[in-house]
């Protein structure tokens, strides 16, 4: 596969990781004190900073979908 400007996926990252990472975005909002670490402790086995990156991989994913969901995404 060429390069792209989007970060690339974790391949780390199982089915069931991904689904823990979703389901902590919906309770841990963007208004939630220390919301990456809460994220990264549910989801477990993993850092701030992982669940930093695979935010960002999904708000690209999104943005490739429905450029117009983006900004709103990116507001939370």
């Amino acid at each position: 596969m060429g390069s792209s400007s989007f970060p690339q996926p974790n391949s780390n990252w199982s089915e069931q990781k991904n689904k823990l990472f979703e389901n902590a975005l919906a309770i841990y909002d963007k208004d939630s004190p220390d919301r990456w670490r809460n994220i990264a402790s549910f989801v477990g086995e993993t850092t701030e900073e992982e669940v930093k990156k695979q935010y960002e991989i999904l708000l690209d994913d999104i943005k490739r979908i429905r450029p117009s969901a983006t900004a709103k995404l990116q507001e939370s």
